[in-house]
């Protein structure tokens, strides 16, 4: 089985920084794509951000520039640091991970249990 576990959220100023990190435990062989995903009160839940194997970054359009999002593959570690925080950037917080466990082929899309940010005006 396979846990993912995000953190990091939390309130912060308009225009300040804030960085979640999601760690991935459980019998792992291999991560290959990482994302970020939020969801607004009242809203649909998007992709903000994602990172490949192969370090292939792509975002969202109203977070390019801002955040960046990185990882980890010997502590099975993703990253989102997100700088100039608006108020629109309010929301859970979610990371997932696409991973192939030990003894297994393919692999499984996995999701943390989300982690609120909230940016005051």
């Amino acid at each position: 089985q396979v846990q993912l576990v995000a953190s990091g959220g939390g309130l912060v100023q308009a225009g300040g920084s804030l960085d979640l990190s999601c760690a991935a435990s459980g019998s792992i062989l291999r991560v290959y794509t990482w994302g970020w995903y939020r969801q607004a009160l009242g809203q649909q839940r998007e992709l903000v951000a994602q990172i490949t194997r192969g370090l292939v970054e792509s975002y969202q359009d109203s977070v390019k520039g801002r955040f960046t999002i990185a990882r980890d593959d010997v502590q099975n570690i993703a990253y989102l640091h997100m700088n100039n925080l608006e108020p629109e950037d309010t929301a859970v917080y979610y990371c997932t991970a696409d991973v192939q466990q030990i003894d297994r082929e393919g692999y499984r899309t996995y999701w943390g249990q989300g982690t609120q940010v909230t940016v005051a005006s």
